[in-house]
């Protein structure tokens, strides 16, 4: 029973990290995902409260008496 488990857990981690198998089309959604989290994050942050908030912080910096 022990020598099974073994052969299965040796066997899921070699499945687990093999890439021979990744198709392009896996990339291309990769690629996709990973530039529609790109347009998403730009959109955030150069939104119109992200700006003046930073903005805000930036001037409240520059202008703090030490």
């Amino acid at each position: 029973m022990g020598n099974a488990i073994r052969w299965m857990r040796t066997r899921l981690t070699l499945l687990a990290v093999d890439e021979t198998g990744m198709s392009t089309v896996e990339y291309a959604i990769g690629t996709i995902a990973a530039a529609a989290f790109g347009a998403i994050l730009y959109s955030v942050v150069t939104g119109d409260s992200i700006v003046s908030a930073l903005t805000n912080i930036i001037s409240r910096a520059l202008t703090t008496n030490v």
